[in-house]
Protein backbone atom coordinates (compact mmCIF):
# COMPACT_ATOMS: atom_id res chain seq x y z
CA UNK A 1 0.00 0.00 0.00
CA UNK A 2 1.51 3.35 -1.04
CA UNK A 3 1.85 6.43 1.13
CA UNK A 4 -0.99 8.33 -0.54
CA UNK A 5 -3.46 5.57 0.37
CA UNK A 6 -2.26 5.59 3.99
CA UNK A 7 -2.71 9.36 4.15
CA UNK A 8 -6.27 9.04 2.84
CA UNK A 9 -7.11 6.40 5.42
CA UNK A 10 -5.69 8.45 8.26
CA UNK A 11 -7.62 11.50 7.15
CA UNK A 12 -10.85 9.52 7.21
CA UNK A 13 -10.06 8.52 10.80
CA UNK A 14 -9.21 12.08 11.77
CA UNK A 15 -11.98 14.00 10.01
CA UNK A 16 -14.92 11.60 9.69
CA UNK A 17 -15.43 10.55 13.33
CA UNK A 18 -14.18 7.06 12.64
CA UNK A 19 -14.44 4.57 15.48
CA UNK A 20 -10.92 3.45 14.63
CA UNK A 21 -9.67 6.58 16.41
CA UNK A 22 -10.75 5.09 19.75
CA UNK A 23 -8.23 2.30 19.38
CA UNK A 24 -5.42 4.84 19.05
CA UNK A 25 -6.38 7.08 21.97
CA UNK A 26 -3.83 5.60 24.43
CA UNK A 27 -1.03 6.45 22.00
CA UNK A 28 -2.50 9.93 21.52
CA UNK A 29 -2.53 10.53 25.27
CA UNK A 30 1.16 9.66 25.43
CA UNK A 31 1.96 11.86 22.42
CA UNK A 32 -0.01 14.73 23.93
CA UNK A 33 1.75 14.42 27.28
CA UNK A 34 5.18 14.46 25.66
CA UNK A 35 4.26 17.54 23.59
CA UNK A 36 3.04 19.42 26.67
CA UNK A 37 6.05 18.47 28.78
CA UNK A 38 8.44 19.45 26.01
CA UNK A 39 6.89 22.91 25.73
CA UNK A 40 6.93 23.36 29.50
CA UNK A 41 10.60 22.38 29.55
CA UNK A 42 11.41 25.19 27.15
CA UNK A 43 9.31 27.71 29.07
CA UNK A 44 10.96 26.73 32.34
CA UNK A 45 14.44 26.94 30.85
CA UNK A 46 15.21 23.23 31.25
CA UNK A 47 15.67 23.10 27.49
CA UNK A 48 17.58 25.98 25.93
CA UNK A 49 15.90 28.45 23.61
CA UNK A 50 17.64 31.24 21.74
CA UNK A 51 16.70 34.88 21.25
CA UNK A 52 18.07 36.29 18.00
CA UNK A 53 18.98 39.96 17.44
CA UNK A 54 16.16 40.27 14.87
CA UNK A 55 12.39 39.94 14.93
CA UNK A 56 11.09 36.41 14.40
CA UNK A 57 7.65 35.63 12.96
CA UNK A 58 6.51 32.02 13.17
CA UNK A 59 3.79 30.68 10.87
CA UNK A 60 2.51 27.23 11.75
CA UNK A 61 -0.44 25.09 12.68
CA UNK A 62 -1.59 22.45 15.13
CA UNK A 63 -2.77 19.91 12.59
CA UNK A 64 -0.71 17.99 10.11
CA UNK A 65 -1.43 18.51 6.44
CA UNK A 66 -1.97 21.59 4.33
CA UNK A 67 -3.58 24.70 5.79
CA UNK A 68 -2.05 27.31 3.47
CA UNK A 69 1.12 28.02 5.46
CA UNK A 70 3.44 28.39 2.49
CA UNK A 71 1.21 30.86 0.56
CA UNK A 72 0.81 32.91 3.73
CA UNK A 73 4.57 32.95 4.36
CA UNK A 74 5.09 34.16 0.79
CA UNK A 75 2.49 36.90 1.22
CA UNK A 76 3.88 38.07 4.57
CA UNK A 77 7.46 38.10 3.29
CA UNK A 78 6.51 40.19 0.26
CA UNK A 79 4.50 42.69 2.30
CA UNK A 80 7.17 43.20 4.94
CA UNK A 81 9.77 43.56 2.21
CA UNK A 82 7.60 46.20 0.53
CA UNK A 83 7.52 48.03 3.87
CA UNK A 84 11.29 48.39 3.61
CA UNK A 85 12.29 45.57 5.95
CA UNK A 86 15.04 43.11 5.14
CA UNK A 87 13.30 39.73 5.30
CA UNK A 88 14.73 36.22 5.46
CA UNK A 89 12.83 32.94 5.43
CA UNK A 90 13.53 29.77 7.43
CA UNK A 91 12.08 26.43 6.38
CA UNK A 92 12.56 22.79 7.28
CA UNK A 93 13.61 21.57 3.86
CA UNK A 94 11.26 18.63 4.28
CA UNK A 95 12.01 15.82 1.84
CA UNK A 96 15.43 17.20 0.96
CA UNK A 97 18.33 14.76 0.83
CA UNK A 98 21.22 17.18 1.31
CA UNK A 99 24.19 15.63 3.06
CA UNK A 100 24.72 18.77 5.14
CA UNK A 101 22.34 21.28 6.68
CA UNK A 102 21.50 24.11 6.62
CA UNK A 103 21.34 24.88 2.91
CA UNK A 104 21.05 28.29 1.27
CA UNK A 105 18.21 28.00 -1.23
CA UNK A 106 17.81 29.76 -4.59
CA UNK A 107 15.10 29.44 -7.26
CA UNK A 108 17.47 27.11 -9.15
CA UNK A 109 18.19 24.81 -6.20
CA UNK A 110 17.45 21.12 -6.58
CA UNK A 111 14.21 20.31 -4.72
CA UNK A 112 15.48 16.76 -4.27
CA UNK A 113 18.27 18.20 -2.12
CA UNK A 114 16.58 21.06 -0.25
CA UNK A 115 12.85 20.25 -0.45
CA UNK A 116 10.07 21.45 -2.71
CA UNK A 117 8.67 24.13 -0.38
CA UNK A 118 12.09 25.70 0.07
CA UNK A 119 12.57 26.13 -3.68
CA UNK A 120 9.04 27.47 -4.04
CA UNK A 121 9.64 30.07 -1.30
CA UNK A 122 12.85 31.24 -2.97
CA UNK A 123 11.28 31.41 -6.41
CA UNK A 124 8.13 33.27 -5.38
CA UNK A 125 9.70 35.83 -3.04
CA UNK A 126 13.19 36.46 -4.42
CA UNK A 127 14.28 36.82 -0.79
CA UNK A 128 16.98 34.96 1.18
CA UNK A 129 15.79 31.45 2.08
CA UNK A 130 17.60 28.84 4.13
CA UNK A 131 16.51 25.27 4.80
CA UNK A 132 17.46 23.09 7.73
CA UNK A 133 15.92 21.01 10.51
CA UNK A 134 17.60 23.08 13.27
CA UNK A 135 15.98 26.50 13.03
CA UNK A 136 18.50 28.19 15.34
CA UNK A 137 21.49 26.95 13.34
CA UNK A 138 19.75 27.86 10.09
CA UNK A 139 18.84 31.34 11.32
CA UNK A 140 22.38 32.07 12.46
CA UNK A 141 23.77 30.87 9.17
CA UNK A 142 21.37 33.09 7.24
CA UNK A 143 22.26 36.13 9.34
CA UNK A 144 25.95 35.41 8.70
CA UNK A 145 25.28 35.50 4.97
CA UNK A 146 22.90 38.44 4.70
CA UNK A 147 21.62 41.12 7.11
CA UNK A 148 17.95 40.81 8.03
CA UNK A 149 15.46 42.75 10.12
CA UNK A 150 12.82 40.02 10.24
CA UNK A 151 12.97 36.24 9.92
CA UNK A 152 9.84 34.29 9.00
CA UNK A 153 9.85 30.66 10.09
CA UNK A 154 7.67 28.47 7.89
CA UNK A 155 5.93 25.70 9.86
CA UNK A 156 7.82 26.67 12.98
CA UNK A 157 5.29 26.55 15.83
CA UNK A 158 6.76 23.43 17.41
CA UNK A 159 10.41 24.55 17.04
CA UNK A 160 10.66 26.04 20.53
CA UNK A 161 14.45 26.31 20.53
CA UNK A 162 13.96 29.49 18.48
CA UNK A 163 12.20 32.24 20.42
CA UNK A 164 9.61 34.23 18.50
CA UNK A 165 8.07 37.70 18.60
CA UNK A 166 4.94 36.87 16.63
CA UNK A 167 3.26 33.47 16.38
CA UNK A 168 0.58 32.97 13.72
CA UNK A 169 -1.42 29.74 13.76
CA UNK A 170 -3.34 28.61 10.70
CA UNK A 171 -6.46 26.46 10.67
CA UNK A 172 -8.47 25.06 7.79
CA UNK A 173 -12.06 26.26 8.21
CA UNK A 174 -13.42 23.26 6.31
CA UNK A 175 -11.59 20.71 8.44
CA UNK A 176 -11.22 22.58 11.72
CA UNK A 177 -9.23 20.54 14.22
CA UNK A 178 -10.67 17.25 13.03
CA UNK A 179 -11.73 14.98 15.87
CA UNK A 180 -9.70 17.08 18.33
CA UNK A 181 -7.24 14.32 19.23
CA UNK A 182 -3.46 14.39 19.05
CA UNK A 183 -1.52 12.06 16.77
CA UNK A 184 -2.03 9.27 15.90
CA UNK A 185 -5.78 9.15 16.75
CA UNK A 186 -6.23 12.68 15.43
CA UNK A 187 -4.41 15.26 13.33
CA UNK A 188 -3.09 17.49 16.13
CA UNK A 189 0.60 17.98 16.91
CA UNK A 190 -0.29 19.65 20.22
CA UNK A 191 -3.48 19.92 22.30
CA UNK A 192 -6.15 22.28 20.96
CA UNK A 193 -5.63 24.62 23.91
CA UNK A 194 -2.32 25.66 22.38
CA UNK A 195 -4.24 28.08 20.15
CA UNK A 196 -4.93 30.26 23.20
CA UNK A 197 -1.23 31.08 23.50
CA UNK A 198 -0.45 32.21 19.95
CA UNK A 199 -0.39 35.83 18.83
CA UNK A 200 -3.30 35.29 16.46
CA UNK A 201 -5.16 32.62 14.51
CA UNK A 202 -5.81 32.84 10.77
CA UNK A 203 -8.32 30.56 9.08
CA UNK A 204 -8.34 29.43 5.48
CA UNK A 205 -11.99 30.35 5.11
CA UNK A 206 -14.31 31.49 7.89
CA UNK A 207 -13.90 29.76 11.24
CA UNK A 208 -14.97 30.58 14.81
CA UNK A 209 -11.49 29.47 15.88
CA UNK A 210 -9.83 32.37 14.07
CA UNK A 211 -9.56 36.13 14.31
CA UNK A 212 -8.78 36.57 10.62
CA UNK A 213 -9.98 34.92 7.41
CA UNK A 214 -7.70 34.09 4.49
CA UNK A 215 -8.53 33.07 0.95
CA UNK A 216 -6.32 31.53 -1.74
CA UNK A 217 -6.80 33.28 -5.06
CA UNK A 218 -5.70 31.36 -8.16
CA UNK A 219 -3.74 33.16 -10.82
CA UNK A 220 -3.25 32.40 -14.48
CA UNK A 221 -1.83 28.97 -15.25
CA UNK A 222 1.87 28.88 -16.19
CA UNK A 223 3.69 26.32 -18.27
CA UNK A 224 5.93 24.15 -16.11
CA UNK A 225 8.77 24.15 -18.66
CA UNK A 226 8.40 27.86 -19.44
CA UNK A 227 6.69 29.88 -16.69
CA UNK A 228 6.64 33.03 -18.80
CA UNK A 229 3.95 31.36 -20.94
CA UNK A 230 0.59 31.88 -19.26
CA UNK A 231 -3.00 30.87 -19.92
CA UNK A 232 -6.17 31.85 -18.11
CA UNK A 233 -8.08 29.11 -16.34
CA UNK A 234 -11.03 29.97 -18.58
CA UNK A 235 -9.02 28.76 -21.58
CA UNK A 236 -9.15 25.22 -20.18
CA UNK A 237 -12.93 25.12 -20.14
CA UNK A 238 -14.91 23.05 -22.65
CA UNK A 239 -12.39 20.24 -22.37
CA UNK A 240 -11.38 17.63 -19.82
CA UNK A 241 -8.00 18.14 -18.14
CA UNK A 242 -5.95 16.14 -15.67
CA UNK A 243 -5.55 17.67 -12.23
CA UNK A 244 -2.52 16.45 -10.25
CA UNK A 245 -1.67 17.28 -6.64
CA UNK A 246 0.90 15.96 -4.18
CA UNK A 247 0.09 18.28 -1.30
CA UNK A 248 -1.35 17.96 2.20
CA UNK A 249 -4.94 18.46 1.05
CA UNK A 250 -5.28 17.66 -2.67
CA UNK A 251 -9.06 18.04 -2.56
CA UNK A 252 -8.69 21.78 -1.99
CA UNK A 253 -6.77 22.16 -5.25
CA UNK A 254 -9.30 20.05 -7.12
CA UNK A 255 -12.19 22.06 -5.67
CA UNK A 256 -10.52 25.30 -6.76
CA UNK A 257 -10.29 24.07 -10.36
CA UNK A 258 -13.91 22.89 -10.34
CA UNK A 259 -14.99 26.27 -8.96
CA UNK A 260 -13.25 27.85 -11.96
CA UNK A 261 -15.53 25.79 -14.22
CA UNK A 262 -13.03 23.12 -15.26
CA UNK A 263 -13.88 19.50 -15.97
CA UNK A 264 -11.10 17.55 -14.31
CA UNK A 265 -9.85 14.02 -13.88
CA UNK A 266 -8.03 13.93 -10.57
CA UNK A 267 -4.82 12.19 -9.57
CA UNK A 268 -3.78 12.62 -5.92
CA UNK A 269 -0.34 11.75 -4.58
CA UNK A 270 1.15 11.80 -1.10
CA UNK A 271 2.34 15.15 0.27
CA UNK A 272 5.88 15.97 -0.96
CA UNK A 273 5.69 13.11 -3.48
CA UNK A 274 8.88 12.71 -5.53
CA UNK A 275 7.46 12.91 -9.02
CA UNK A 276 8.81 10.92 -11.92
CA UNK A 277 7.82 11.38 -15.55
CA UNK A 278 5.88 8.12 -15.53
CA UNK A 279 3.65 9.44 -12.73
CA UNK A 280 2.16 11.89 -15.22
CA UNK A 281 2.00 9.61 -18.21
CA UNK A 282 -1.61 9.35 -19.35
CA UNK A 283 -3.27 7.54 -22.24
CA UNK A 284 -4.20 10.71 -24.10
CA UNK A 285 -2.83 14.17 -24.74
CA UNK A 286 -5.06 16.20 -22.45
CA UNK A 287 -3.44 19.11 -20.58
CA UNK A 288 -2.17 18.52 -17.05
CA UNK A 289 -2.71 21.10 -14.30
CA UNK A 290 -0.75 20.84 -11.06
CA UNK A 291 0.11 22.88 -7.98
CA UNK A 292 3.09 25.20 -7.97
CA UNK A 293 4.77 23.14 -5.25
CA UNK A 294 4.56 20.06 -7.46
CA UNK A 295 5.78 21.95 -10.50
CA UNK A 296 9.21 22.68 -8.99
CA UNK A 297 9.81 18.91 -8.89
CA UNK A 298 8.60 18.32 -12.46
CA UNK A 299 10.34 21.09 -14.38
CA UNK A 300 13.32 18.89 -15.39
CA UNK A 301 11.09 16.52 -17.40
CA UNK A 302 8.01 18.68 -18.04
CA UNK A 303 5.98 18.38 -21.24
CA UNK A 304 4.66 21.39 -23.15
CA UNK A 305 1.07 20.75 -22.06
CA UNK A 306 1.85 20.64 -18.33
CA UNK A 307 0.76 23.72 -16.40
CA UNK A 308 0.80 24.84 -12.78
CA UNK A 309 -1.67 27.15 -11.04
CA UNK A 310 -0.12 29.63 -8.58
CA UNK A 311 -2.20 30.97 -5.69
CA UNK A 312 -2.00 34.16 -3.67
CA UNK A 313 -2.93 34.35 0.01
CA UNK A 314 -5.36 37.20 0.61
CA UNK A 315 -5.79 38.37 4.22
CA UNK A 316 -6.78 42.02 3.89
CA UNK A 317 -5.33 45.36 4.93
CA UNK A 318 -6.46 45.13 8.56
CA UNK A 319 -4.37 42.01 9.10
CA UNK A 320 -1.38 43.71 7.50
CA UNK A 321 -1.81 46.66 9.86
CA UNK A 322 -2.03 44.31 12.85
CA UNK A 323 1.20 42.58 11.85
CA UNK A 324 3.08 45.85 11.41
CA UNK A 325 1.93 47.18 14.79
CA UNK A 326 2.71 43.91 16.52
CA UNK A 327 6.23 43.86 15.10
CA UNK A 328 6.76 47.44 16.18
Amino acid sequence: MNRAVWERRLQRIWYENSKAAMLLLPFSALYCAVAVLRRLAYRAGWLRSVRLPVKVVVVGNLSVGGTGKTPLVIALAKRLHQDGLRVGILTRGYGGRAARWPQIVTPDSDPQQVGDEAVLLAARTGLPVIAGPDRVVAARRLLDVTPCDVLISDDGMQHYALQRDVEIALVDAARGLGNGHCLPAGPLREPAGRLKDVSTVVALGDSPLAEWAMTLQPGAARRVDSPSHTASLDSFRNQTVYAVAGIGNPDRFFAMLRAAGLDIRTRAFADHHRFRSEDLRFDDSRPVLMTEKDAVKCRAFAQHDWWYVPVEAITGATFDDWLRKTLE
